[in-house]
């Protein structure tokens, strides 16, 4: 009977184990990219550690790299503004082309895309991201500093 008893336990807890570590939907089964900016990969395109380095109150530049997942055609970021009503806008920039399955560093070169508005290093802002495509990802993006660390001196406004 005490053999049996210690079978049964044994057979509990060895079942028991692999229900109870993690469970089911949990930080450990999502993608997290650490990153000091904003992430968006809900779209054909990527947005990834998206930030505006400042240099003044009111002005700075959009910088991120921004990844195709489309193997077969190119896409094109076109325009950039505030979102949820704020009064933030890019200055008028070429669009930039994203070759399929390519990824594209708005850092370097520096596309020098420019916004003007209501802001400061250390503020989340809201903007709306929209390609060629039709897509628009809309994010809130920090403001950085361009005195300091891997944005130093990359403020074209």
């Amino acid at each position: 009977m005490r053999l049996r008893s210690l079978a049964t336990a044994a057979a509990v807890i060895a079942l028991a184990a692999p229900l109870t570590s993690c469970g089911f939907d949990y930080a450990t089964e999502r993608d997290y990219t650490p990153a000091g900016g904003s992430n968006n990969r809900e779209g054909v395109v990527d947005l990834l550690s998206a930030v505006v380095v400042s240099g003044t109150e009111g002005s700075g530049t959009f910088v991120a790299s921004l990844s195709n997942n489309d193997g077969s055609e190119e896409q094109s970021l076109t325009g950039i503004s505030g979102g949820d009503g704020t009064t933030i806008e890019a200055a008028e920039f070429e669009p930039v082309t994203i070759p399929a399955d390519g990824l594209v560093n708005l850092a370097e070169p520096p596309a020098d895309i420019v916004l003007t508005g209501d802001f400061t290093a250390g503020d989340f802002i809201p903007l709306a991201v929209e390609f060629g495509n039709g897509e628009r990802i809309s994010l809130n993006v920090p403001v950085v500093a361009n005195d300091t660390g891997y944005w130093e001196g990359m403020d074209a406004s």
